[in-house]
């Protein structure tokens, strides 16, 4: 089995979009143990189904990955990407001036610090300009978050960026298009392992938050692991279809 981990940050607020760092030494200590390869984003792509791999990947590249976790990684040779919201490096994580609900306001890298991360080995992805949702955009704004998120990393760093994540992991067929005309690979948040066949440009990750239980990551590939997953999909997949409902009732009650 291999399948790609999502981070988001690594501190201890409890929040949707944290791992507390004693789960995070934990995962990074039992990877780096043996039982999985750890491997880039495109070399887990190209690997058979059979393979038992892993590779890391980090949301919105805020402070705490270039404090807490990339040294960790770094230290154990472990190979990770972190996707860059390319307009805000430097600030925080209040796309577009509001906060999802339960997420904290935290800082994020700025380019100098990332340009180094780089430098050490840390591969740079691109998470837009200032993480919409794609699937809500006109052509034009839709090329200007994904082919320009990657013209402000390269300017930025040196290097064009191979990899992509969606915000929100909302995409479509013509976001996917979009993205899989600049990016050779792109994430979701479909929250599965890989199939025997996946869209270079629709890979699905496990987000780490749910593997903080002491355990619960080390039963990779077992029987209980793949019940986990299914059983945390398919709530991911119910409130999900709770919060579009509840957009597409406010869109329909906007006065004409």
């Amino acid at each position: 089995m291999h399948a790609i981990l999502t981070y988001h940050a690594i501190d201890d607020t409890g929040s949707p979009i944290s791992c507390h760092p004693d789960a995070f030494e934990r995962h990074l200590d039992w990877l780096r143990s043996g039982p999985v390869r750890a491997a880039t984003i495109e070399e887990l792509a190209a690997l058979p189904a059979s393979a038992d791999a892993v590779a890391i990947t980090f949301d919105d590249a805020l402070v705490t990955f270039g404090d807490v976790a990339a040294p960790r990684l770094l230290d154990r040779g472990l190979p990770s990407t972190v996707f860059v919201v390319a307009d805000c490096a430097g600030g925080t994580n209040d796309w577009g001036g509001r906060l999802a609900r339960g997420v904290p306001r935290l800082p994020a890298l700025g380019w100098p610090a990332l340009a180094r991360l780089q430098e050490q080995g840390i591969a740079i992805g691109s998470h837009t300009r200032t993480h919409p949702d794609l699937t809500m955009l006109d052509a034009r704004a839709l090329e200007d978050e994904i082919r320009g998120s990657a013209d402000v990393i390269a300017r930025e760093t040196g290097r064009r960026p191979a990899a992509f994540a969606y915000p929100y992991g909302r995409v479509d067929a013509r976001v996917a298009t979009a993205a899989g005309s600049v990016y050779r690979v792109a994430c979701t948040t479909e929250l599965r392992a890989f199939g025997a066949t996946e869209d270079l440009v629709r890979l699905p990750r496990l987000d780490a938050y749910y593997f903080q239980k002491a355990g619960t990551l080390e039963a990779w590939g077992s029987p209980a692991f793949h019940r986990f997953i299914t059983r945390r999909a398919r709530l991911r997949r119910l409130r999900e279809a709770g919060r579009a409902a509840w957009r597409s009732a406010g869109t329909r009650q906007v006065p004409s």
